[in-house]
């Protein structure tokens, strides 16, 4: 018997809960929601996520405390809005970047170098929420509440693997955007703590291990690797899904 990989995303159940939304939409709370988001980045900046509070977050937007809290129950409601508008704001430029792109090499340097740029203004706000990684804290990527937006990212992956007619073997096919996805997160979060000059050492990491990347997607179809495809297929399948490895036929 095979891994069997289920190669759909994660459940969406969680998008309605990830992101508070204003229970009247209109002109005037939309603006009102905006600007204790924007303040609210501003103070996790300055202070820091563990240490900034509500009452600092609505006198930086010029709001009573009570109305923060009417948008945004709490901090972490806030930082899921702001992975949720981040989403929003960079899915059309990476989708349109994508579109021009013709090799996996040019599609994956679309996706994560344009996440670097992006989240550049925010990086010392992202070190602090990087330590909450455990999969039952709501603000790791791995939860979840953040499930809706880590399925929308990997469906980028998805596009690029497609579009580029990467050929893997069957078993190990489906895995593939998700541990791009997880490649990627292991690049932000050395880009997170990268004290050199321009995240200068983040830059070489990338390079160089994309190029590793691309070279072990090449020859993962050789034959002498076969005997391998059976055993990372039982491991990503304890990963990903089922305790037990498959059996041996």
């Amino acid at each position: 018997m095979s891994a069997k990989p289920n190669p759909q995303p994660s459940s969406d159940k969680s998008s309605n809960k990830a992101v508070k939304s204003t229970p009247k939409s209109t002109p005037k709370s939309e603006e009102t929601r905006t600007r204790i988001l924007n303040s609210a980045l501003a103070v996790f900046r300055e202070r820091g996520f563990d240490a900034a509070t509500m009452r600092e977050i609505a006198l930086h937007a010029g709001v009573a405390t009570g109305a923060a809290y009417y948008y945004f129950d709490t901090k972490d409601a806030i930082v899921l809005a702001f992975y949720d508008r981040a989403q929003q704001e960079m899915n059309p430029a990476i989708d349109q970047a994508l579109s021009h792109a013709r090799t996996l090499e040019a599609r994956l340097l679309a996706i994560i170098q344009y996440k670097f740029d992006y989240f550049l203004p925010n990086r010392p706000l992202l070190g602090t929420i990087a330590a909450h990684t455990d999969p039952q804290h709501p603000l790791s990527p791995f939860s979840d509440a953040t499930a809706y937006i880590r399925d929308k990212d990997i469906a980028h992956f998805q596009h690029a693997v497609t579009e580029s007619k990467v050929k893997l073997p069957p078993n190990l096919q489906p895995y593939l955007p998700r541990l791009l996805w997880m490649y990627q997160m292991g690049l932000i979060l050395f880009w997170v703590y990268d004290r050199s000059p321009q995240q200068r050492r983040t830059q070489i990491l990338f390079t160089q291990t994309l190029k590793m990347l691309l070279l072990t997607l090449r020859l993962v179809g050789l034959p002498f690797l076969r005997p391998m495809h059976r055993l990372a297929a039982d491991l990503l399948q304890v990963i990903y899904e089922n305790p037990e490895p498959a059996k041996q036929d």
